[in-house]
């Protein structure tokens, strides 16, 4: 039975410049911020914003979502869940992005990576 397709669940949607998240219906629609009324950006189910005054965590959050890459722990259906790592600071991405410059690997594959010393 699809998770999904029962309940509608709110998603997280972010502004990055201002450091703020909030949760919003998937409906397709554009969110914007309360602050600074630019576009939220949608960052996925599992989400978990970083403190604002965490200069690091956020980003950790902007390298992430300019990858294209969410924070997504279920399947698309939401029947099962297999979580994805996400780099949480900002030496977890410098690592990421150094061995992708190293192996000629896509910057969104070498984010994903639990382990970037693995990849090759």
């Amino acid at each position: 039975m699809c998770r999904y397709a029962e309940t509608p669940y709110k998603v997280h949607y972010v502004c990055v410049p201002c450091r703020r998240s909030h949760k919003y219906a998937w409906d397709g629609a554009e969110h914007r911020c309360t602050s600074c009324r630019r576009p939220m950006v949608f960052a996925g189910h599992d989400f978990a914003a970083p403190r604002r005054r965490n200069e690091s965590g956020w980003a950790a959050v902007a390298a992430v979502l300019g990858a294209g890459l969410r924070y997504e722990g279920f399947e698309t259906c939401g029947c099962g869940r297999e979580p994805k790592f996400r780099p949480r600071t900002r030496a977890q991405v410098r690592q990421r992005r150094r061995v992708a410059g190293r192996l000629g690997l896509p910057e969104a594959e070498a984010l994903a990576a639990r382990d970037p010393y693995d990849l090759g």
